[in-house]
């Protein structure tokens, strides 16, 4: 299961890195065009086949973070997401012309290594292996109040928080996204649990949790795509998809723990490794989001650093050398021989 899960969430993260970079492609055609705006409401994005074209690798990437979930933790498949923000920040500076500085390329390199801490150290989750365990999980009131609060926020972000800030805040619309894709991954477990029995041959269809998970599946995942697009409309790419990243794996991470109980047989080790490594992440991310607009240019290296100006020979080697400050009068000869008079005269 680890190898299979883990294949798959290599696969997800390359093809949903894509899919950012191809539905802003398509968004930034129906600007030039003048037509309505996906972050103002208009949905003509929808006769753009730059954004179809988007949606579909999406869709295959998130049918193969399906199957990860399904054969592995939510906590080793969720970090692994870290790689689609490399491949989108590599693919906007290079398709978008939107500029990564050096603190975009560190950010980036750290965020993998976090994911890999993450997926070294990852918690092991309680066995679910029938629809009538997992019926039994979402009935726990842990969960029950977490899922009460992520649907409040969520209602308070799209119709309170979104109409003042959602234009000029980047976290309004991601926070939506998160917030319900949180609850979309423990969908995502159930029916894949749900395919598990069909194959093997359980009436699941006569059960009516697997529909009804489908279409809470559904529910969520249109409302990720239409805040989505929001946040790809207003902001660039290399933002909205670390910072997308961060908190989305934050809010899988809480649920994954209140649900299936994923952090209460870890050793010491491994609970320092998790949180060191989603640390690390988070660092990386702030790196990317923080110096996104701060230019790095040659010229702010050291000399010695700084191409085609690389002296061979260190300045203190030249014959033609500056005297060293250590070496210098304390006081201008003009001072020192004002000095000299006012020292004759009180004598």
């Amino acid at each position: 299961g680890f190898g299979v899960g883990l294949a798959l969430a290599l696969g997800s993260s390359a093809f949903i890195g894509s899919s950012f970079v191809l539905k802003k492609k398509g968004l930034l055609r129906l600007c030039r065009r003048g037509r309505a705006r996906a972050g103002q409401g208009g949905h003509a994005y929808l006769r753009e086949w730059l954004w179809w074209a988007g949606l579909l690798c999406m869709g295959v990437g998130e049918a193969a973070n399906f199957a990860a979930y399904a054969f592995a933790p939510a906590t080793l498949v969720t970090p692994l997401g870290a790689l689609s923000v490399l491949v989108s920040a590599v693919l906007s500076s290079t398709f978008l012309n939107e500029q990564l500085n050096v603190h975009g390329k560190i950010g980036c390199l750290l965020s993998i290594l976090g994911s890999t801490v993450m997926v070294i150290h990852a918690p092991q989750e309680e066995e679910v292996s029938s629809l009538e365990s997992m019926a039994e999980k979402l009935k726990d009131p842990g969960f029950i109040v977490f899922a009460v609060c992520v649907l409040v926020s969520s209602l308070l972000l799209i119709f309170v928080a979104g109409p003042r800030y959602g234009q000029s805040n980047v976290l309004v619309y991601v926070l939506v996204c998160s917030a319900i894709g949180s609850l979309s991954v423990s969908c995502v477990k159930g029916l894949g649990i749900a395919l598990k029995e069909l194959f093997s041959g359980k009436p699941v269809l006569k059960e009516p949790l697997g529909w009804v998970l489908l279409v809470c599946l559904v529910i969520c995942i249109s409302i990720q795509i239409n805040y989505l697009n929001k946040a790809l409309d207003i902001f660039n790419t290399s933002v909205v998809t670390p910072v997308y990243y961060v908190l989305f794996t934050t809010a899988v991470m809480m649920c994954s723990t209140i649900l299936f109980k994923e952090w209460q047989h870890m050793v010491l080790d491994n609970i320092i490794g998790s949180i060191s490594g989603f640390l690390t992440i988070v660092s990386g991310i702030f790196l990317l989001h923080a110096f996104r607009d701060m230019p790095f240019t040659p010229n702010l290296l050291p000399l010695f650093l700084q191409p085609g100006r690389a002296d061979p020979h260190p300045p203190w080697s030249s014959g033609d050398r500056h005297q060293s400050c250590q070496h210098q009068p304390l006081l201008p000869s003009e001072d020192k021989g004002s000095q000299r008079k006012e020292e004759e005269e009180e004598e």
